[in-house]
């Protein structure tokens, strides 16, 4: 069977097809782009070309948000389809793109060809209460769906379990909290490979500082603003999602790559803040945990920068956690511990292989 996987996000996009087997899936082709004006059924024909991918028998689409409905990875029907679009106002950016993508593969592989939608808020819908509750009056929150749902997702789940593979000796890799940092960043406490709790909110702006999103800010401040700036939502929300973060901070840029680079003094703030933010997300969660086994880094910044991940477990030798310094600076973009022999905690770097758990859920789906 060839299994194609559709990671549509709101800047980039990646295309993935497997073979699956006896033995397992085997990758036949993928590729990453950018967001652009490109036809998706023009991209997917040149893609299946390109890498002489064979007719797809199943597809995956990574949703980015289903809800309080849609909990688990589900074949796509009329239902599926229209509540992904109910729920588009919550995910303004992902949804509608995702849909596109439903709608183009159906349109060029023919309605026979199963699909299957992989939602990254499911990975969190066995949140607590504790976790998921907005202290706002509840009856408000039951009209409109006001609750923390947690995104990124899909990264936290491929990560714990590739941990899992890693150390079998460990009940089901045990504690962990695990750091998706890229333009996104979030971070997750994951109990026996359960999510327990995590940053991302009501939306993906909840949290750590990010690339152009602000992260954790006081309400207060946002309705300050609004009276003061005479900022209408539209404009409110703009300025939180795409004019804050490390571009907000440093006034220069959000890749934090650019802010390495440069000895500006708002840079270096900048920079600060996003790891002293993750730390203290870090230390609260260990809290939330009782400890934990490991620490995982994923994603673009967190598999590659090496002094963002020394940053954000600087000052943690009393928790258990030792850093060894040259094995991290030498870890980049590949897996491997960066902890040292007697850290009581071990730090990893794991590069994070979405479309992978992408085709094992729509298998699973498909199969129930």
């Amino acid at each position: 069977m060839v299994v194609l996987t559709v990671n549509a996000g709101s800047s980039s996009l990646k295309l993935a097809a497997f073979t699956s087997d006896a033995k397992g899936l085997h990758v036949c082709g993928e590729a990453h782009f950018e967001a652009d004006a490109t036809d998706p059924i023009e991209r997917l024909k040149a893609f299946m070309e390109k890498h002489a991918v064979a007719q797809p028998q199943l597809v995956a689409h990574r949703v980015v948000h289903g809800g309080a409905r849609l909990t688990s990875s589900l074949r796509i029907d009329a239902a599926v389809e229209a509540e992904i679009e109910r729920i588009a106002p919550l995910a303004p950016l992902h949804n509608p793109l995702a849909l596109t993508w439903i709608r183009a593969c159906r349109s060029l592989l023919g309605v026979d060809v199963p699909q299957v939608a992989v939602f990254d808020t499911a990975f969190y819908a066995q949140l607590p209460a504790v976790a998921t509750t907005y202290a706002l009056p509840q009856e408000l929150c039951a009209r409109h769906g006001l609750r923390r749902y947690g995104f990124h997702g899909l990264a936290h789940q491929a990560m714990c379990r590739r941990w899992q593979a890693l150390r079998p000796d460990i009940e089901e890799g045990g504690r962990v909290i695990s750091f998706q940092l890229g333009a996104g960043c979030s971070v997750t406490a994951s109990e026996r490979g359960v999510a327990r709790d995590t940053s991302m909110g009501f939306s993906p702006l909840e949290g750590l500082v990010m690339a152009t999103r602000s992260g954790d800010v006081d309400a207060g401040l946002v309705t300050y603003l609004q009276r003061m700036e005479g900022m209408s939502a539209e404009e409110t929300a703009q300025l939180l999602n795409h004019q804050s973060g490390l571009l907000g901070v440093s006034g220069l840029s959000g890749d934090m790559r650019k802010l390495l680079a440069t000895d500006d003094p708002r840079a270096r703030l900048a920079v600060a803040l996003y790891c002293y933010r993750a730390r203290k997300y870090l230390g609260a969660y260990l809290a939330v945990l009782g400890g934990a086994d490991a620490i995982l880094f994923g994603g673009g910044v967190g598999e590659n920068a090496a002094a963002v991940r020394a940053g954000i477990l600087d000052g943690l030798e009393w928790a258990g956690i030792h850093l060894d310094a040259a094995v991290n600076l030498a870890t980049t973009g590949r897996e491997g511990r960066i902890s040292s022999a007697d850290s009581r905690i071990q730090a990893w770097v794991i590069p994070v292989d979405e479309a992978q758990i992408l085709a094992q859920e729509a298998l699973a789906a498909i199969e129930v």
